[in-house]
């Protein structure tokens, strides 16, 4: 049902994202929670900047309340479907983290390279949350495009990367298509 964690090549040729509407409890503890973003905390990171943030969201009657607030202030007006849509977004999964690009303009590094090694630590939290045997989904969306969401996470210039959802999954793990490498690889 989970990732093959047998070995670490057999673990990343299988590695599989699970669904957020479909991860249940139990979800990791607070303890096994730290040491997951202690091992995304782990990515590359030119000019060792730290240039992203980990939210535990624990109240989701807040973060609902702040993505309806920020989606019926928006427009165009959404609709009750919607709205519904985005209330489950919300309360989906037993555990969530937010993960924020903190970029630091100025500084030698450019700031696409910081906001890839955010997307790195994102990853990375997947990794470490299916190495801890759990499933974990990374969704964006319009929350995380919506600056009144993320202020209430932060403030500009940083960005939401994504909201990464963790638990154990109720169904097995769909495994996707994945590209042909004869059409993403090329020689030089």
């Amino acid at each position: 049902m989970l990732n093959d964690r047998s070995t670490p090549l057999a673990f990343l040729a299988t590695r599989r994202s699970g669904k957020p509407r479909d991860l249940v409890a139990p979800g990791p503890s607070t303890d096994e929670l730290t040491a997951m973003i202690g091992i995304a905390a782990r990515t590359p990171d030119h000019g060792k900047l730290a240039p992203w943030r980990f939210v535990i969201v624990e109240d989701r009657d807040r973060l609902s309340a702040l993505i309806l607030g920020a989606r019926r202030a928006a427009t165009p007006p959404p609709t009750e479907a919607e709205l519904a849509g985005l209330d489950q977004f919300a309360r989906q999964a037993p555990a969530l983290v937010v993960v924020l690009s903190t970029p630091q303009p100025g500084r030698p590094i450019p700031v696409w390279e910081q906001e890839m090694s955010a997307g790195a630590a994102c990853m990375n939290l997947l990794h470490a949350a299916n190495a801890h045997g759990y499933a974990a989904g990374w969704l964006t969306g319009w929350p995380s495009m919506s600056e009144a969401v993320r202020d209430g996470f932060g403030a500009a210039p940083e960005r939401i990367v994504g909201f990464v959802f963790i638990g154990t999954p109720s169904r097995p793990l769909d495994e996707r298509p994945r590209p042909d490498l004869g059409a993403i690889v090329s020689h030089w």
